[in-house]
């Protein structure tokens, strides 16, 4: 790795290849859904989906429908550590790890609003790494900062020397300078103030008009430094108790100001053996008091407690996951960076941890996860919190009673296929809905068909509309769907053939499926995970000592 110029890139083998990933529809399984009988509250919220597939071709699949549309979008990917754990491969070499994480970042940048934000845990194996990646994609002004999680609870009893006890929470958001995020409440600040009482119905304290501390004298700000008018008429100027000439804590217009507005507290003070006025100004408690976000959470829950939930949830015939995050952990991401109704992302949803908790927070949410532990964990955890069964985690801190729901959709297949002769065919597993649908995804069209008029399919504009076909189109078919169609509409025509000439029809653009989306994207390939037996070896470079090496 090298600065070039104002930019910092980091290399490996590898970088330069890049999947044609095939915008893949998804489809709902209505037996796989599940929704609670009747509302809780007005707020409940039922059209959450649960992504069944590669997660690569799931956020490919979103793309499309939410672009610029998602809050918040934690994920907790492999941290490539070189163990295999229960339910996924987790010891990828570093190059294959970084193309893998890259190829799904570029995407998650993409779905996030402008004022959401990303948060990506990850461990030593590969946070550096991992910040230096995100830092190239995203750009370092974007980087919030990394917190750090204590995940250990009580001593390692391991004969080793270190132990590491905590993981990182790498913070991004597109918009630095317009993203809002919300401070922790701490009731605690209102121990500085009074209690309300003759003086004030709200909490408050005073404080001096007059600068203390640091540039507090006349001669670090002289245009500070004025008499103003007590109320029995005398002139007030800043003074220091040993005399030194002061300056007062705010302009001469502000001043003047609260004067007119008679914002200044007057008070009476003995000194020297005569009185004196001294001015103050009066601040309000805030209604809702808070402060920073610390960057080191040690207040968390641990992974000793999560697992003891995990086994509450799903029992210990099912096993609990080997790093789990507690509930709080993902509470406090999401209350940091969201409101109620805001959507929440998860594209690495394990054992659904950050569902279950933007449930019970109001957020709408998806999740993305290929393992089975899909059908046999997040399924049957989302029911339980559905239902309001779920008594562990943030249930009881949010007040959770259930309600709600979420829709299961798994990923559609591959939409050509080859035939015997190995040519690229429609995969017969398409409808002709399902064809129409996934058509339009390639070709940039939002999927609307009509109900009234057979060729619209979809549209891209009020005024530009697709039709997809399976048919054979004569000249006469096509001249009566340029008619149709009108001269202030356009019509892109998908069919398997025509008959006739490009240019008879102004309104109409005539393509031929399969041959028109063939180059488009690499067809039939269903897992792009990061399981260590479904990659590729990378190619070797001549010369190469290492897995990285210097950019320029």
């Amino acid at each position: 790795m090298v600065q070039n110029k104002q930019k910092l890139e980091l290399t490996w083998i590898g970088k330069e290849n890049r999947p044609r990933l095939e915008p893949r529809i998804l489809l709902e399984e209505p037996d796989r859904s599940y929704h609670a009988q009747h509302r809780v509250t007005d707020h409940d919220l039922f059209d959450n989906r649960l992504i069944f597939g590669d997660n690569l071709l799931a956020l490919k699949a979103l793309e499309q429908e939410f672009t610029g549309k998602v809050k918040c979008i934690y994920i907790d990917p492999p941290y490539n550590t070189g163990s295999a754990f229960d339910h996924y491969e987790d010891g990828v070499e570093h190059s294959l790890w970084l193309s893998l994480i890259r190829n799904r970042l570029e995407i998650i940048w993409r779905l996030l609003s402008q004022d959401g934000s990303l948060w990506m845990s990850i461990d030593d194996n590969e946070a550096h790494y991992l910040k230096m990646l995100s830092d190239e994609l995203f750009g370092r002004n974007c980087f919030i900062t990394s917190f750090i999680w204590k995940k250990v609870d009580s001593p390692n009893d391991n004969k080793v020397p270190i132990t590491p006890d905590h993981e990182y929470v790498l913070c991004y958001t597109r918009n630095p300078d317009g993203t809002k995020f919300r401070q922790r409440a701490d009731l605690s600040i209102l121990d500085a103030y009074h209690i309300p009482d003759e003086n004030s119905n709200h909490p408050y304290r005073d404080r001096l008009l007059k600068k203390n501390g640091k540039h507090s004298l006349r001669s670090d700000r002289p245009s500070m430094f004025f008499p103003i008018k007590a109320p029995d008429g005398t002139e007030i100027l800043p003074l220091h108790d040993d005399g030194r000439e002061a300056c007062w804590a705010v302009g001469k217009s502000e001043v003047f100001r609260m004067l007119e507005a008679d914002e200044i507290i007057w008070k009476q003070r003995e000194k020297a053996d005569q009185t004196i006025w001294v001015p103050y100004t009066r601040e309000y408690a805030p209604d809702s008091p808070s402060r920073p976000w610390q960057s080191i959470w040690t207040d968390l829950d641990t992974t000793r407690q999560t697992k003891a939930h995990h086994r509450q949830l799903f029992g210990t015939e099912i096993g609990a996951f080997e790093t789990p995050k507690p509930e709080d952990l993902i509470q406090r991401i999401i209350s940091i960076c969201t409101n109620p109704g805001d959507l929440v992302l998860d594209s690495f949803a394990g054992s659904g941890t950050t569902g279950a908790v933007a449930h019970k927070m109001g957020r709408r949410w998806i999740m993305v996860e290929l393992g089975e532990h899909c059908h046999t964990h997040i399924i049957p955890r989302m029911k339980k919190v559905v239902d309001g069964t779920d008594p562990g985690g943030i249930t009881e801190t949010v007040g959770w009673k259930g309600g709600g729901g979420f829709r299961y959709y798994r990923l559609a297949p591959s939409l050509l296929e080859k035939d015997k002769w190995e040519n690229w065919v429609v995969s017969k597993e398409f409808n002709a809905a399902m064809l129409a649908e996934a058509v339009c995804k390639l070709e940039g069209f939002i999927y609307a068909p009509s109900e009234t008029i057979y060729w619209q399919h979809g549209h891209s504009t009020e005024r530009d509309f697709i039709y997809v076909t399976t048919a054979t189109l004569s000249h006469d078919q096509l001249q009566q769907l340029s008619d149709e169609v009108g001269g202030d509409r356009s019509l892109l025509v998908m069919c398997s053939a025509f008959r006739g000439k490009h240019e008879g029809y102004g309104n109409l653009t005539i393509k031929k499926i399969p041959k028109a989306v063939l180059s488009r994207c690499e067809w039939g390939k269903d897992d792009y995970s990061l399981k260590v037996e479904n990659l590729p070896k990378a190619p070797a470079k001549p010369g190469q000592q290492s897995f990285f090496e210097e950019g320029a």
